[in-house]
């Protein structure tokens, strides 16, 4: 039977298996940044674009009011561990690509990182940013497309 129940609550039973993401964005002093992201969608087929949502505490919100560039990573299974230190640690107190190994090449739109053992990358530009709350939407234009057809995408599963 239908009932009212609290938010937490509704959206715990709702939002698993999950996919996830990572964004890469440039830190004030030209080095980059990782954050772990669940909320992100596609939002136009021409011009391609991307969406994710940032928490205002975040530092990488701090970065992409910076620097307008971000790379919208789908990850392989073989990430987990990279996917988990980039959610819970901030890039104000740790060089996240040092500390996950990770492996990247350059990319084209702005050179930020291309991980290589993902299952696809997207070079986006912030065209549009959206308050919500206490984050804040920004919208990718997407340029460049990157794909590993032979990776496997990694989902949140429900624990229980």
């Amino acid at each position: 039977m239908m009932k009212i129940y609290d938010l937490p609550s509704s959206y715990a039973k709702v939002h698993l298996p999950a996919k996830v993401a990572l964004a890469v964005t440039t830190k004030p002093d030209g080095n980059y940044n990782l954050i772990t992201l669940e909320w992100f969608m596609r939002t136009s087929i021409q011009p391609p674009m991307f969406a994710i949502s940032i928490g205002e505490s975040r530092y990488s919100h701090a970065c992409l009011e910076d620097t307008r560039f971000f790379n919208l990573v789908f990850p392989s299974i073989e990430m987990k561990p990279l996917l988990s230190l980039c959610g819970s640690n901030s890039g104000r107190d740790m060089d996240k690509f040092s500390a996950g190994d990770v492996r990247h090449i350059a990319g084209k739109l702005h050179k930020l990182p291309i991980l290589t053992d993902a299952v696809a990358n997207f070079e986006c530009e912030v065209v549009s940013q959206v308050r919500s709350g206490d984050h804040t939407i920004y919208i990718g234009q997407v340029y460049y497309s990157w794909l590993d057809p032979e990776k496997q995408m990694f989902f949140y599963q429900d624990k229980s």
